[in-house]
């Protein structure tokens, strides 16, 4: 039974300003109940419990978070069907694509308990003293990574789930040790208070504070603006829009003591075909590429948004592939009216350009009234695409443009041009990739995945995923917001100098009772010392 409360530390505030309700959008009917917006109070009431809980959570065992990850798994799935249904009605989103959904969300919590459990992540490094060296006596040094403190966090449209209340940057802080305040998202409120009470059931059976957790809701930017600057949160990730992204970096590094923010914030994810690959597989390529485009009525921040080839014959059979392949796409919801009228906006814009051709698009007229959208796909020339800016920014949803390009340089110069993306994609052959190694040299300073013979839509999280990118593609291009490197937002490295063995961090203990990898005396080890 929701409730539609802010869910403060165990406690349920009732909404009583600003009262609004979620939208079906397939139907755009309203939701029962009524949710309310979050005010300076109930943000202040939320990060001073966390604030409260932090040495609770960070001083608790290894073995105590992991266990709760692995609890949090459990309750997310004991939502059971109630979940789905909720999650569809607010997102539109089929109940295929949601139960791979839930499957991803509490596969990351299995995940993070596994490494947590294993150890290493915390990059123990312990420099023993050397009493005797001359002229000066060596001192013992060990460094480890520890939490930073309470963090918000601001969940995306497109994954209620893995990027929402229990995705990725929850699981991570928490499994990290710092406490946690989820910004809910507006457009599907009733499924991040489902989520919010799996969480508080996983830390009571764990046996953590109920203050390690809140979470508000909100429409307006003040709610989201009053996180971010409260003296107590320490780190933000985000993940949404650059325009509301850029807004709350700008928000962050204005305090007075500015804090780390970690934002994705969207990408073109250009494509390029080389030569080869054309030659042997112009069709199936085609044929992937709309996959690409339309999965998930194209509401992935890799969508494939512009592709490069050279104008040939070969590229000609991708162009009419691509164009009956997305005839056979039917338009289908989006998550929000918003999002639906922002895209019949940016491609309406795109229409009005000379010299923009449209090659592709939906058989089947978008119903309008059910917030649908028709894949679309262009077609221009690079001297088009490189004098109209509006072709070069995202526009969220199943549309991309086709750029025929008169040589390889061209793309090499377009390639150079790019701002910072999330992936870029290269077709060829394995001499292709040989013969065209200046491209991909242009690519590793642009972008954060490169993917040879495939697209950027699907992400594997694990340990060697990076899903980020030079600006503004996200906020800082070393961090990932996807796969367990994403827990080295949320710590900082500690050094402990002199300090008797029993009084330092267990990880840096001499008996390394975590049986984890640690650099030792500039040797990895997993012995005690």
């Amino acid at each position: 039974m929701l409730t539609g409360h802010h869910l403060i530390a165990g406690r349920e505030a009732a909404p009583d300003h600003a009262p609004f309700q979620a939208l079906n959008p397939t139907t755009n009917q309203k939701l029962e109940p009524f949710f309310g917006e979050a005010n300076a109070e109930l943000a202040d009431e939320a990060l001073q419990a966390a604030d409260g809980a932090f040495d609770s959570l960070r001083t608790s065992s290894v073995e105590t978070r992991a266990t709760f990850l692995d609890y949090l798994g459990e309750e997310i799935m004991a939502l059971g069907e109630a979940l789905l249904e909720r999650a569809h009605q607010e997102t539109a989103l089929p109940m295929a694509r949601l139960i791979g959904e839930r499957g991803r969300a509490i596969g990351q919590c299995k995940l993070f308990a596994g490494l947590l459990r294993e150890g290493s992540w915390a990059q123990a490094s312990i420099d023993r003293a050397m009493p005797e060296r001359v002229p000066a006596p060596k001192p013992d040094v060990r460094r480890i990574l520890q939490p930073v403190g309470p963090v918000v966090i601001f969940g995306a449209s497109n994954f209620p789930f893995a990027i929402g209340v229990v995705g990725t940057d929850t699981v991570c802080a928490l499994a990290a040790g710092c406490p946690v305040v989820v910004k809910a998202h507006p457009a599907h409120p009733g499924t991040c208070e489902m989520l919010s009470r799996a969480v508080f059931n996983a830390l009571r059976r764990a046996g953590l504070p109920d203050a390690c957790f809140s979470m508000l809701h909100g429409r307006s930017h003040e709610i989201g603006t009053e996180l971010v600057r409260h003296p107590i949160t320490q780190a933000v990730a985000f993940t949404g829009s650059l325009h509301g992204g850029r807004a709350l970096m700008d928000v962050a590094a204005a305090r007075p003591h500015p804090i780390p923010f970690y934002g994705e914030m969207g990408s073109i994810n250009p494509v390029f075909l080389l030569p080869g690959a054309l030659k042997e597989r112009a069709a199936g390529i085609a044929e992937a590429y709309i996959g690409s485009v339309t999965m998930g009525v194209g509401q992935f921040c890799t969508n494939p948004a512009i592709v490069l080839g050279i104008k040939s014959p070969e590229l000609g059979t991708f162009l009419e592939n691509a164009g009956q392949h997305a005839a056979k796409v039917a338009p289908q919801t989006m998550l929000h009216r918003g999002i639906c009228e922002a895209y019949e906006a940016g491609t309406a814009v795109w229409s009005t350009i000379g010299g923009l051709k449209k090659v592709g698009t939906s058989a089947a007229e978008p119903n309008n009234d059910a917030s649908q959208a028709a894949c679309r796909i262009f077609t221009t020339t690079l001297d088009v695409l490189e004098s109209n800016e509006e072709l070069r920014r995202e526009v969220f949803g199943p549309c991309s443009i086709v750029t025929e390009c008169a040589t390889l340089e061209e793309m090499l110069r377009f390639a150079n041009s790019l701002e910072g993306q999330l992936t870029a994609a290269i077709h060829g052959t394995a001499e292709d990739l040989r013969t065209h190694a200046a491209l991909i040299r242009v690519l590793e300073r642009k972008v954060g995945r490169i993917i040879f013979n495939g697209f950027g839509t699907g992400i594997e999280p694990c340990t060697s995923m990076h899903h980020g990118g030079p600006y503004p593609a996200a906020s800082h291009s070393f961090y990932t917001s996807i796969g367990t490197g994403s827990i080295y937002r949320f710590v900082r490295p500690v050094c402990y100098q002199g300090f008797p063995d029993d009084c330092l961090p267990l990880g840096l203990q001499n008996a390394n009772l975590p049986g984890a990898m640690r650099l030792v005396d500039g040797s990895l080890t997993r012995d005690a010392i």
